[in-house]
């Protein structure tokens, strides 16, 4: 279990760092886009499309953080690592989402990064587990704990 712990972990810090590119790309086109007179960032909406992605990417960071050093430490992570692979991988697809949105049509042409992103992220929450299987493992080491 402490290989695909290891897995669960790595996949996670990819994700965090593909959300982070997409949401430099999605602030990016923000400031540069502009309608009646005035960048898209201006906007409320686009600003809490922003906003909630950079959120979402410091909560999966701080959990791949925090797992990682309790590995580095010897500890057993197998709850922590399928946390932080769930949470990181949802919110990944979700950051992808929000940056399709904010580059509007051109979120599905192939001149912009986020085009690409937008299908290969999806994969993040199939590799070293199902979303569903992180849920299961979660769910079981709680039950297993609880019964200790």
């Amino acid at each position: 279990m402490k290989v695909l712990d290891k897995g669960r972990l790595q996949i996670a810090a990819v994700c965090v760092a593909a959300a982070e590119r997409m949401l430099a790309d999605a602030l990016a086109y923000a400031l540069e886009r502009r309608q009646f007179g005035e960048p898209i960032a201006h906007f409320q909406l686009v600003q809490a499309m922003l906003a909630d992605s950079r959120a979402e990417i410091y909560a999966a960071r701080s959990m791949v953080v925090d797992a990682a050093r309790r590995r580095d430490d010897g500890s057993d992570i197998g709850t922590e690592a399928a946390c932080a692979k769930l949470f990181a991988s949802e919110m990944c697809g979700r950051v992808a989402d929000r940056a399709v949105q904010i580059h509007g049509g051109a979120g599905y042409v192939s001149d912009y990064a986020i085009e690409r992103f937008y299908r290969d992220v999806r994969l993040f929450r199939i590799y070293e587990g199902t979303s569903e299987i992180q849920r299961l493992v979660i769910a079981r080491n709680m039950i297993r704990e609880a019964k200790r």
